[in-house]
């Protein structure tokens, strides 16, 4: 049985066995059917214009002009999101997975600041509720959802988070050597007036950007400085390989990840397996 990542993922929240709700999970959750693709492009469509109604309302000029306008269009769209919402929820046989999984959690943010909007213009301390609508943007969290190369993406930031935690807790600790190092070597007569000071300039150039507020006076300084420089560019290859290796793991894995038990669900099989690796089950 082939399947794609999508469909396999949609397969934890449970498809019903029969009636308007299993056809409505196969057009929302699969998108391996003609109905299915249909539905996911129309909804990127939907979701980047929503979107872009939103960045053209923060625009005072055409606010000014046409708020009214945008006001009925964002109404619109999360009238729309929220009936999607719904259906996601009554589609599948465990919609409190669903409501609290990485998926549900982003369909509900990207209607959820509409509604408090409504409710938050009363609080008399709130000096500008339309601070909210930024959050709306949440919207365009969706779009990777309905890609399996995004989806790749994110597995392979999922194996390496460890090493990248390890990486960032390293560079953390080297940001506090470099920031003290400078503060002895400077000290506030030359701008490094505390050590959370230097480490900021620390931070700013290791990762090479240079803003160029905070510079060494002394030759030692910029020794240390030339040497930090350094240190940056090796440090922003390192996550770079990391989830570059991760990512070539993740197409010899998706090699084998084409096919699924139906009985247990295991995945990971060798192409010429006949049987589950796990429950036995013929595939």
């Amino acid at each position: 049985m082939n399947m794609s990542r999508q469909d396999t993922r949609s397969l934890r929240f449970g498809k019903p066995a029969s009636g308007w709700r299993r056809k409505a999970h196969t057009l929302i959750f699969e998108s391996d059917t003609t109905a299915g693709r249909r539905f996911d492009v129309t909804l990127l469509l939907v979701i980047v214009t929503s979107v872009l109604v939103v960045i053209l309302d923060s625009v005072t000029s055409i606010h000014a002009q046409s708020s009214g306008a945008l006001y009925g269009l964002e109404w619109v769209f999360t009238i729309a999101f929220t009936i999607e919402y719904i259906v996601r929820l009554l589609a599948v046989q465990r919609p409190l997975r669903y409501a609290f999984s990485l998926f549900g959690v982003i369909d509900l943010l990207a209607i959820l600041p509409t509604y408090i909007a409504l409710v938050l213009p009363g609080i008399h301390y709130l000096i500008d509720v339309r601070i909210l609508r930024l959050l709306r943007v949440f919207r365009l969290l969706k779009i990777p959802l309905y890609f399996d190369e995004a989806h790749g993406l994110m597995t392979a930031l999922a194996h390496a988070r460890r090493k990248i935690f390890v990486f960032f807790f390293a560079v953390c600790i080297l940001v506090v050597i470099l920031g003290t190092m400078m503060y002895v070597v400077e000290g506030p007569e030359h701008g490094f007036t505390s050590i959370p000071a230097a480490m900021y300039w620390a931070v700013v150039t290791l990762s090479t950007t240079g803003y160029g507020d905070l510079t060494p006076r002394t030759p030692l300084g910029q020794m240390l400085t030339s040497v930090t420089i350094l240190l940056g560019y090796a440090i922003i290859a390192l996550p770079t390989g990391i989830v570059g290796a991760e990512l070539a793991a993740g197409i010899i894995r998706g090699e084998r990840d084409t096919r699924m038990c139906a009985h247990c669900g295991t995945v990971g099989h060798e192409r010429d397996a006949g049987y589950c690796r796990k429950c036995g089950t013929g595939l």
